[in-house]
């Protein structure tokens, strides 16, 4: 159950800042580079959660 609560959090957080990202752009107007460093966290966290999964999935902690 906590993987599961833990799975879900991090979904919330990859779609934060994908919203967080679309603000940025929108506020910016393209310059900076808040959008970019708000992509990247999405990404990162992206692959952290695949990761993740991967590891349960082969360790047996994930049970659908």
């Amino acid at each position: 159950m906590l993987f599961k609560l833990a799975v879900v959090f991090m979904l919330l957080l990859v779609i934060g800042s994908l919203f967080s990202g679309l603000v940025f752009l929108y506020r910016d107007k393209g310059n900076g580079d808040r959008v970019v460093r708000a992509l990247t966290l999405r990404i990162s966290l992206s692959l952290l959660l695949f990761a993740g999964l991967l590891v349960a999935g082969r360790l047996g902690g994930y049970a659908g």
